[in-house]
């Protein structure tokens, strides 16, 4: 396309935006009746009409040289602040656009809603800066945009903080104040563990509304695609110290899910205190969440540690209309990191709270060896019992949060620590027993140190699904204001446990429940 062409374009894309403007003005004073503004409802009836028709993949063959970039090439080429969108309407949040290539050849279209009139945004050379790389043809008008993101006055007045990315099939993050970037949510997830080659849903268009200038909220619509599924997603986004998003989906399924993944959630685990690697690295602790916790529709609250397995492990919580579930990062200790770049201890945890009635089904939680801490290795979503069908409208809807203060979660005392060690003393010359285990639980907060001068009132109720518990103790730990615990169990070779622990005195319970799995070769 040559440049004429493409300045004319621009110029018909503007025109045609000023002259809906001064046709509604017109319309307003003849009492002429003027068209619906574009609404959620748009992109529901976007999506039914679209599920009702064989699914057909977006071109991904990209022009050259954006064909063949490699991951420092493309990082090279960056969005210029100074160009930033929905700076016109004196609101509160600036967009910003991802270009195509490398991991990201499928374009999306990204549209920005004015008076209830979306306009695409037409790709131009003038928004990026690319650095080194050497583009010498004209790229065209209608290329598109691998995704965007906003930002907002998170952190500093003064100051545009990222607030959320969409990125990648159906892949977005989002934070609050002082966070940094770890965990990834998405739209949808299908077949991660049922059996069939994974299937990722992407967004294929996006619709952004112009924010008015005293807006507390960014809107952005969503349409989502894939071979066996249609869908339209709404987001509101309420950025804070911990910021929420209320988020609404309609699915119309192509062909029968059975396996689907609701509020999926992505995370990465490499090693903590509860799962050492034999590595030579200075840092003791590498990851983006190191547990999953979840509330049941009864109001239980679970703490499961997560682990970097060495086989592929997969754990379900069963439950009807659960309250909520997420991968938290409970430890925000610096030291138990010692990195001064990936900041893990200033990881967001995502937090899932339905909306509504769930019903019957299972958080599922995937944990996918992984060598290195760069692997995203970690997902947990809820699975609903009965399968969706094709020709079903399927709405759901949650809220999301990105959690920071994760003794606000709920008021009882928390599994703070997870260790486990063979049940004798260190350096002993005895031979270590593989069917023998003893898991150490630190539970902190809550009402726990009001019993430190009768701790004898405390009790640890511990079971096991399969073995033999052979021994436990408990004691109070002032130096995290709490109670540690211990469970020694014994398995044989080729049997696996789920054991749970939790602190009550009297009738009441005192903690969540902790519960983690272990295996005997």
């Amino acid at each position: 396309m040559t440049n004429l062409s493409r300045r004319t374009l621009l110029q018909s894309l503007l025109a045609a935006t000023a002259l809906s403007a001064s046709s509604r003005a017109f319309a307003q004073q003849n009492g002429v009746p003027q068209p619906t503004p574009f609404r959620y409802e748009d992109v529901v009836r976007r999506a039914r009409e679209l599920s009702t028709a064989p699914f057909e993949a977006p071109p991904s063959q990209l022009p050259e040289p954006l064909n063949r970039l490699s991951f420092d090439e493309y990082r090279d080429i960056r969005f210029r602040p100074d160009r930033a969108l929905l700076a016109s309407g004196s609101g509160p949040f600036r967009m910003q656009l991802f270009h195509l290539g490398f991991l990201y050849p499928r374009p999306v279209t990204v549209n920005i809603i004015r008076d209830g009139v979306p306009t695409p945004v037409p790709y131009q050379r003038e928004l990026f800066d690319y650095g080194r790389n050497k583009i010498e043809r004209p790229l065209p008008v209608n290329l598109g945009f691998a995704g965007f993101r906003l930002h907002y006055p998170l952190n500093d007045p003064k100051v545009m903080d990222e607030l959320i990315a969409f990125l990648g099939a159906s892949y977005f993050r989002f934070l609050g104040a002082g966070q940094k970037y770890g965990i990834s949510a998405r739209g949808l997830a299908i077949n991660v563990e049922g059996g069939e080659a994974e299937e990722f849903p992407h967004f294929r268009e996006f619709w952004v509304e112009m924010p008015k200038p005293n807006d507390d909220r960014a809107v952005i619509f969503a349409l989502l695609d894939s071979p066996s599924v249609a869908g339209a997603y709404r987001f509101d986004v309420y950025p804070s110290k911990e910021t929420n998003i209320d988020v609404t989906a309609t699915l119309f399924p192509r062909q029968t899910l059975n396996n689907v993944g609701l509020a999926p959630l992505t995370s990465m685990y490499f090693e903590g205190e509860n799962d050492r690697k034999p590595t030579d690295d200075f840092r003791m602790e590498l990851h983006d969440s190191d547990g999953l916790l979840m509330q049941s529709g009864a109001g239980e609250w679970i703490w499961r540690p997560i682990r970097n397995p060495a086989k592929k492990a997969i754990s379900s919580f069963s439950d009807n209309n659960p309250r909520g579930f997420g991968l938290m990062q409970r430890d925000r200790v610096f030291e138990h990191y010692q990195d001064l770049e990936a900041h893990y201890h200033l990881r967001p945890g995502y937090w899932v709270e339905p909306v509504g009635q769930w019903g019957e089904g299972w958080v599922e939680l995937v944990e996918i060896p992984t060598g290195d801490e760069t692997h995203d290795n970690i997902v947990a979503y809820w699975q609903p019992n009965r399968p969706y069908e094709p020709g079903q409208e399927v709405v759901i809807s949650y809220r999301l949060r990105a959690a920071a203060a994760i003794g606000a979660m709920h008021p009882g005392g928390k599994a703070v620590n997870t260790f486990q060690t063979p049940p004798r003393a260190s350096g002993s010359n005895a031979p270590s027993d593989p069917r023998h285990r003893r898991f150490i639980v630190d539970f902190a907060g809550g009402d726990l140190s009001y019993y430190f001068s009768a701790p004898e009132q405390v009790q640890l109720v511990p079971s096991t699904s399969t073995g033999q518990i052979t021994n436990t103790f408990l004691m109070p730990n002032p130096h995290i204001d709490g109670f540690r615990a211990a469970i020694d169990i014994r398995l044989e070779p080729g049997q696996s446990t789920d054991l749970r622990a939790f602190l009550r005195a009297g009738n009441r319970a005192l903690t969540e429940t902790w519960t983690y799995p272990w295996f005997v070769e």
